[in-house]
């Protein structure tokens, strides 16, 4: 005895489409949770390029002032 060729159809169509499923939500989840790492990642390096610039106009005030120092120390 044969079974149909139609219910045969609907049988593979619905495994893989359970399977395809499967795939599309590991597939969603990993790229939401990719792009949260980048956007963690865009946030820190967002903090460490304040934090290096801030060190950067430290370090001009400083040797500005040392600058002024030894003017006013060679006057």
């Amino acid at each position: 005895m044969r079974i149909p060729v139609i219910p045969r159809l609907v049988a593979a169509l619905a495994t893989l489409s359970s399977l395809a499923g499967c795939g599309l939500a590991e597939t969603a989840g990993t790229a939401a949770t990719a792009g949260a790492s980048a956007a963690e990642q865009a946030r820190e390096a967002r903090e460490i390029e304040a934090s290096v610039e801030q060190q950067v106009y430290d370090a001009q005030d400083e040797a500005r002032r040392l600058r002024e120092e030894a003017e006013a120390a060679s006057q």
